[in-house]
C-alpha cells in the first residue's frame, strides 16, 4: 500500500477517515532536536532511522489531511524538568488553530506537576503523553502520584512509552507502570508501541479495565527486523479488539504512513477489527467525532 491509496483503503472499510492517537507535533526547536537525534540513530539504535515526513508543520498537517486522518493529538513530552508546563501551553495553542488536532499535554516528576496537570485538564486537555525512556524517570515517583490520580478520576487517557524499545531505560518495562496501575486501577493508560519488546507482558496489563495499547511502529517490517511481534500473540490482538488503537509516530517514522496500515491489514483479523482499531477506539478515547 502507498500513501495515495490510504483514503481508498479506509473508505473500503466503510469509514469516514482515520483516528491516529500517536502523532507528534512539537515546537520547532524541540522537533529539530528530536530529528537531530534520529540523524544519529545508527549510533543510538544500530540502524538508520530516516524521517519520512521531515517538512514544515503546515505541510505535515496537510499530509495528515490528505491521508484522511480526521483526529489526532500533537503529543508533546519533556526530557528534563521545567519543560512540561510550557509544552502544555504550546500544545493547547497548536490544537486551537489546527483542524482535527485534539489538545494534548504532558508532565514530569517535579514540584508543581499536579498543579499544571490540573490546569491543563481544566482548560480542556484530552490526552497526555509520557515517555519513561526519554524522560529517564520512574513513573512511580511520589511527585506523580497525584497526577496519576487526577487522570484516573478524569478518565483522560495517557499514552505511556514504557516498553524497553528501541533501547531500554532505567525505568522501562512492565514492572514500574504495572505498579502505577496497581495504585490507580482505573487509569486510562495507552501503552505505546504495543509495549515493544515486552509485548506479552504489556498485553497482560489489560486485566486493568481501561488499559489500551497503540500500534505505533509495531508489526512493520522496520520493527519486525529489530523486535518481532510473536505470531502466537496475534489471537490476543483479536480478543482485544476494543483495546487496540491506531498509532503511527507520524512524522518520525522511517517509512511511509501506509506501511503501518498495511501491517495491520496483513494480520487478517477482519474488517470489523480494522474499523475498531483505526477509528472507533481512538475516537472514543479522544472524546471526538469525525466526519
Amino acid at each position: 500500500m502507498h500513501d495515495h491509496e490510504v483514503p481508498a483503503w479506509w473508505a473500503g472499510l466503510g469509514l469516514d477517515g482515520l483516528v491516529d492517537i500517536h502523532v507528534h507535533f512539537l515546537p520547532d526547536q524541540v522537533m529539530n532536536a528530536v530529528w537531530a537525534y534520529f540523524d544519529q540513530a545508527a549510533t543510538h539504535y544500530g540502524t538508520a532511522w530516516p524521517i519520512s515526513y521531515r517538512t514544515s508543520a503546515e505541510e505535515r498537517v496537510k499530509t495528515l489531511q490528505k491521508l484522511g486522518v480526521r483526529a489526532f493529538p500533537a503529543l508533546v513530552y519533556p526530557h528534563k524538568p521545567g519543560m512540561a508546563a510550557w509544552l502544555n501551553t504550546w500544545a493547547r495553542d497548536f490544537a486551537a488553530t489546527t483542524p482535527g488536532c485534539v489538545p494534548s499535554g504532558t508532565f514530569y516528576p517535579e514540584p508543581g506537576a499536579a498543579a499544571y496537570v490540573r490546569e491543563a485538564l481544566d482548560l480542556g486537555t484530552r490526552i497526555f503523553k509520557v515517555h519513561v525512556q526519554v524522560g529517564d524517570y520512574d513513573p512511580r515517583d511520589p511527585e506523580l502520584n497525584d497526577v496519576w490520580g487526577q487522570l484516573a478520576d478524569a478518565a483522560v487517557p495517557v499514552v505511556v512509552h514504557c516498553g524497553s524499545g528501541p533501547i531500554p531505560g532505567r525505568h522501562t518495562g512492565p514492572g514500574p507502570i504495572g505498579e502505577v496501575l496497581n495504585r490507580h486501577p482505573n487509569l486510562t493508560a495507552v501503552i505505546a508501541h504495543l509495549g515493544m519488546p515486552e509485548y506479552a507482558e504489556h498485553l497482560a496489563l489489560t486485566t486493568y479495565p481501561n488499559v489500551h495499547l497503540d500500534t505505533t511502529m509495531a508489526l512493520t517490517p522496520f520493527t519486525e527486523a529489530l523486535m518481532p511481534f510473536p505470531r502466537t500473540l496475534v489471537p490476543r490482538l483479536a480478543d482485544l479488539q476494543d483495546r487496540i488503537v491506531l498509532g503511527t509516530d507520524f512524522p518520525n517514522i522511517p517509512y511511509p504512513y501506509a506501511t503501518q496500515l498495511q501491517a495491520l491489514t496483513d494480520l487478517k483479523l477482519g474488517d470489523a477489527w480494522l474499523r475498531a482499531v483505526c477509528h472507533t477506539n481512538g475516537a472514543r478515547l479522544l472524546g471526538t467525532t469525525t466526519g
